[in-house]
């Protein structure tokens, strides 16, 4: 089927689909936004912007701008997989190595600095990006402002505070009291709009605490999630994060979102059965916000604990046609 171009000047490919939100960050997020690409385009990410290491933790303290990487990754995921989509995904995605300045800087990150430098307005600059990479759906960063990520780290008898998604994400010790600063920050206007308007919004998977966790923790964007008439669903984790996670079951990480955002009810959560410890404690947890368990195998067939993006694909399929029974291996639902 040829491209056509809305009246936007956007590429309009084929049919649309459900009118789709994706919140996260890193490759959790991707994960999500590359299954979803396949069932619609009719797609927004809603990215978390606390990342303060690496490349986009430079730019961010140097030019006191939103970090970019979470943002760059979204973009990167919603490529077309043609020869234009994959080669301007892998220009983005393109990571220097030097002595100099530049090295470990993505180019990706650069580039959106340069068109928010030049545009002054952080979405429209993302667009611009998303138009020359032709991709499917947009990219929304969470908030306007660059947010940071707290929590208490309980190691046995220590209790310290930490600051910063690193110190976060990789401190030992169990999290508690996770907060986002500053306190009054708000989502950004166009994320809040965009759940508005969604008929599906998916949450997960990802670094739970420092990716998932911060969307339901923003008041503004907790209220969005809350009020919106779009169905809600979970993706969980195939494996805990050093770190984060360690020793949290699936039913656990729904504990944590019903900790944080109590009003939240969701529609389905998503998960794969190998990574299910105690299938009663999930159902019980998920039923108890409002939530059916939708049991798929959408992990890759190696060794790595990554989400298989067709596999992905169908599971969100069969979430939004109702589709509910479990299936087995290379089987039909009911099967």
């Amino acid at each position: 089927m040829p491209t056509t171009i809305d009246p936007g000047g956007w590429p309009r490919r084929g049919e649309e689909g459900p009118a789709v939100v994706a919140l996260g960050g890193g490759h959790g997020l991707s994960a999500t936004l590359r299954a979803l690409r396949h069932v619609t385009n009719r797609l927004t990410a809603v990215v978390t912007v606390a990342d303060d290491g690496g490349s986009s933790g430079r730019l961010r303290q140097e030019f006191d701008c939103l970090p970019p990487g979470d943002l760059r990754m979204a973009l990167a995921s919603l490529c077309d997989e043609s020869e234009w989509g994959l080669t301007w995904r892998d220009v983005l995605q393109h990571r220097f190595s030097g002595e100099g300045e530049l090295d470990n800087h993505a180019l990706g990150n650069l580039l959106i600095l340069a068109l928010w430098q030049l545009l002054g307005d952080e979405v429209e600059g993302l667009n611009w990006v998303g138009r020359l990479l032709g991709i499917h759906g947009r990219v929304i960063p969470m908030s306007a402002s660059p947010l940071v990520i707290e929590a208490d780290v309980v190691d046995g008898d220590e209790r310290s505070r930490v600051s910063g998604q690193v110190a976060v994400a990789t401190t030992r010790g169990r999290l508690e009291n996770v907060a986002v600063v500053p306190e009054g920050a708000q989502a950004h206007p166009e994320a809040i709009r965009a759940i508005e308007e969604a008929e599906w919004v998916v949450l997960g998977p990802g670094s739970w605490y420092t990716s998932v966790l911060p969307h339901v923790i923003l008041p503004s964007l907790r209220e969005a999630l809350v009020t919106t008439r779009a169905r809600r669903a979970v993706v969980l984790n195939l494996t805990a994060q050093s770190g984060e996670t360690d020793g949290m079951t699936a039913a656990d990480l729904l504990r944590v979102l019903r900790e944080h955002a109590p009003a939240l009810r969701l529609d389905v959560v998503l998960a794969d059965p190998s990574t299910i410890e105690d299938l009663g404690d999930l159902e019980r947890v998920a039923g108890a916000m409002g939530a059916t368990v939708i049991l798929r195998q959408v992990r890759t067939g190696d060794s790595m604990c990554n989400h298989d993006p067709l596999r992905l694909a169908a599971a969100f399929r069969d979430a939004f046609d109702g589709v509910v029974g479990d299936v087995g291996i290379g089987g039909a639902p009911g099967d």
